[in-house]
């Protein structure tokens, strides 16, 4: 069969909606290929930050076998077949994370890299063969736009707000992004920050002032969807509205993850759900601008880990999903749900429990999840004992007005305490272990290792991508 035609224009804002070049309005419905471009832990099953992990396997493997297992992971993390089945799901958008090490050598950063552009133009043209839409996400940023792991620093401060230097850096490779795809009417539009963590508000505004003027001088056609500061949950400190742009908000409910109140149901649930969502999205509703929800979805239990209840945990999982796609219709926004393939926590498929990598690095994952090393869906039944006298120990010291004053202040000194100890110091001396498990492996094993990630070599998680499958299909009637 013949890919489609590309659209006649590039989408545009019109008001509260995202609309074609006939003026048609677009729901954008979707998801994201994270692990791929931009590796996050809880994605892949390595601990810690994507850099260290590379550095670990670069050291065991050498530099020829790591550039061969990376390359056929790349190639086999995204095909045509994955694209294929997004749209027989009646999806039509695909939103691709980026870590900007792709396109920048942090030892030679005025000397982009042809290789980024490559890997994002394999991603955009599969899509675009299925008439799939696609929106460019940079995920990470030099020192760290945000504080949290998938900003791969490291670290637990956002230093890109502190030097100007790595503002140029980015502003100059939206630069040559735009360049490249201003003509590419299959790209939705460009997400130029994923997450943005500033704690001073005002900075992040700068920078979207800024970057928006730069790519408009060579791309004025493309939209911008633009996230909201503190993990794009906050608009706080947004003033005006910058043209042709779409704002994002991420909407993730703790009820759908282990740790918190359970999701059943129950009518101060719902209610709880919509004010959360009503909250964020009050600057676009008073600006009349498009939203975008970026992100959302919860993790998923399994058989092994939580035993006989996994099954009726999930059920109501769905049931969360279900209930945030109902307030979503309500307002007829666009999104993009997190995530598309992972090694099965949360993604829509997931590698066969039965592939090499996933029986070769079990033993690992297993650990890993016992000493909840992971932020994401972490389950503290096991160590919740040993770090909560830490934490005692600091609520103890710490006068109360400044317990919980670091930013982002909703982590509280819990969620700083664990940044550090856990996703950075613990997860990041594990990136060894993990790695020795690739010891003395040859390249035909390491083959079979990244084609477990490949399409045919995963298991669908039926009941997540019927839901989704149901409400694409409503704007198609």
């Amino acid at each position: 069969m013949a890919s489609p035609s590309p659209p006649k224009a590039c989408l545009r804002v019109q008001g509260t909606e995202i609309v074609d070049a006939d003026g048609n309005r677009v729901i954008l419905k979707g998801t994201a290929t994270g692990g791929h471009t931009n590796m996050e832990n809880f994605i892949t099953g390595y601990p810690g930050h994507e850099h260290e992990m590379r550095a670990a396997l670069l050291e065991v493997l050498g530099p020829e076998k790591y550039n061969f297992f990376f390359d056929r992971f790349l190639t086999y993390f995204f095909t045509p077949a994955d694209a294929k089945f997004l749209k027989s799901l009646g999806l039509n958008c695909v939103r691709i994370p980026i870590n900007y090490r792709h396109f920048i050598d942090d030892l030679n950063p005025s000397e982009l890299k042809s290789s980024g552009f490559a890997l994002v133009d394999r991603i955009v043209d599969a899509c675009s063969a299925e008439g799939i839409y696609t929106i460019l996400d940079m995920h990470t940023f030099p020192g760290g736009q945000n504080q949290g792991w998938h900003s791969d620093s490291g670290i637990h401060k956002a230093l890109f707000w502190e030097f100007k230097d790595f503002q140029d850096r980015m502003v100059n490779l939206w630069v040559e992004i735009a360049k490249r795809y201003k003509d590419n009417t299959w790209i939705a539009g460009y997400n130029p920050m994923n997450e943005p963590g500033d704690p001073e508000h005002y900075r992040l505004q700068q920078f979207y002032q800024r970057v928006e003027k730069e790519i408009r001088q060579v791309d004025p056609h493309h939209i911008l969807f633009l996230d909201g500061n503190t993990y794009a949950m906050d608009f706080s400190g947004f003033k005006e509205v910058l043209p042709n742009c779409v704002y994002s908000i991420h909407d993730y409910a703790n009820m759908g993850f282990p740790g918190y109140e359970q999701y059943r149901g129950s009518e101060e649930q719902k209610e709880f759900l919509r004010k959360s969502y009503e909250r964020k999205v009050a600057f676009m509703k008073e600006r009349g601008v498009p939203i975008w929800n970026g992100e959302f979805g919860p993790v998923y239990a399994n058989a092994e880990a939580d035993g006989d209840d996994w099954e009726e945990i999930n059920r109501w999982r769905y049931e969360l999903l279900g209930e945030q796609l109902r307030i979503y219709r309500g307002d007829q926004i666009s999104w993009s749900i997190w995530l598309y393939k992972d090694v099965g926590l949360m993604g829509m498929v997931h590698c066969n429990p039965d592939t090499p990598y996933m029986k070769l690095l079990k033993p690992f994952f297993d650990k890993k999840k016992r000493l909840g090393l992971d932020k994401w869906g972490r389950d503290d039944r096991h160590v919740g004992h040993i770090y909560q006298p830490v934490i005692d120990h600091f609520k103890e010291e710490i006068p109360k007005p400044f317990l919980n004053k670091r930013y982002p202040p909703h982590w509280k000194i819990e969620g700083q305490i664990n940044r550090v100890l856990r996703d950075m110091l613990f997860s990041d001396i594990s990136c060894y272990e993990y790695a020795s498990y690739f010891e003395g492996k040859t390249e035909e094993e390491l083959e079979e290792l990244a084609a477990s990630f490949k399409f045919e070599n995963c298991v669908t998680r039926d009941g997540l991508n019927d839901i989704l499958r149901a409400d694409a299909a409503l704007d198609r009637v």
